[in-house]
């Protein structure tokens, strides 16, 4: 049987639902959705997918930190827009995050996000 652990950090929000900031396995990190947050307050940062879609990497980035990781270490991402007008703006911001081996990823309209929010970004990392 395969054992498998909680990731938390207080460098990333808490939260908001029954669910962990990430699972960690043998060979895999599972990150749960990370939008803008700010992780002190907890109040959304930025008006724009763009503002937004920076602090969920940040996010994103304390959580991979906290069980060792990085973003180099990503191997598959799911980008979830309110709306694919703000999908060029969002490539750019990610393209400075994701410098290293590119995950591969699934880009998603919908309708509604968290806390009103206009992006979130969920990933699946290798352990080392």
């Amino acid at each position: 049987m395969q054992k498998k652990s909680t990731i938390e950090t207080s460098n990333a929000p808490k939260p908001i639902g029954p669910y962990s900031q990430a699972i960690l396995t043998h060979q895999f990190l599972f990150c749960s959705g990370q939008i803008g947050l700010d992780p002190t307050s907890g109040e959304l940062v930025g008006k724009t997918a763009a503002e937004q879609a920076e602090r969920a990497i940040l996010n994103l980035r304390a959580v991979l930190r906290q069980a060792g990781l990085d973003l180099g270490d990503v191997v598959k991402v799911t980008l979830y827009l309110r709306s694919m007008d703000d999908f060029p703006q969002v490539n750019e911001v990610y393209a400075r995050h994701f410098i290293q081996l590119k995950p591969s990823r699934t880009t998603i309209g919908v309708t509604s996000l968290p806390k009103d929010s206009l992006v979130e970004i969920d990933a699946i990392a290798m352990t080392h």
